[in-house]
């Protein structure tokens, strides 16, 4: 289930990264607790993990479920990661949380962020396997990005093998998510700009 190109935002969207209001408080129930940033080398257990629980969402909602996708480095053959599974769930309405929060919440995930400055994003937690859910509307610029960054570092080595060092060395010394993906950053964004100029797309960084 996934959502085709012509579905996708224009170009100009695509390549524009949001930063959302600071000012807004996304937590749900306040900050989730630190976890300890560990990278492990790509396991295969990911993806039947993954397609286990993306069966489950659409069985529940099939009517809500527009798209469901495995994102995030451990949908990357061979990519170290962390041992957090990460799913877009492309919806018709992020605002309309009762038509999937109390389903999802159902199946063991918590509702931990709201972030309606920021691409109307929610995200959902689950403890066993660890998963972070994201919730986009359709049209979503971002969903569209992890999808782009996915495909490329599978076919792409040169910059699978970069991104996997940028990871090792950012684990290092750091004490939270939001840490650890800021000392990456730059890689990533360089790594878009090369997917960004692969299809023909303007400067965007």
């Amino acid at each position: 289930m996934k959502l085709r190109e012509e579905h996708w935002p224009d170009e100009a969207t695509i390549i524009t990264f949001e930063e959302g209001d600071p000012a807004e408080n996304p937590w749900v129930n306040g900050r989730p607790k630190r976890e300890e940033i560990e990278v492990e080398r790509y396991n295969p257990m990911w993806v039947e993990q993954y397609e286990i629980l993306e069966a489950e969402i659409k069985a529940l909602i099939p009517e809500v479920a527009l798209s469901v996708e495995h994102v995030g480095s451990t949908a990357v053959p061979g990519l170290p990661a962390k041992p957090v599974i990460d799913i877009d769930l492309i919806v018709p309405d992020p605002e309309r949380e009762d038509d999937y929060v109390p389903v999802l919440e159902a199946l063991g995930y918590e509702l931990t962020v709201r972030e309606r400055s920021w691409y109307q994003h929610r995200m959902l937690r689950h403890e066993n396997p660890r998963v972070n859910l994201h919730v986009f509307g359709r049209g979503c610029a971002e969903h569209v990005r992890h999808i782009l960054f996915r495909d490329w570092l599978r076919e792409h080595p040169a910059d699978k093998q970069r991104y996997a060092d940028a990871k090792m060395l950012a684990k290092d010394g750091v004490s939270s998510a939001p840490e650890y993906n800021l000392r990456k950053q730059d890689v990533v964004r360089e790594i878009y700009q090369n997917i960004f100029n692969n299809r023909g797309w303007q400067r965007a960084i």
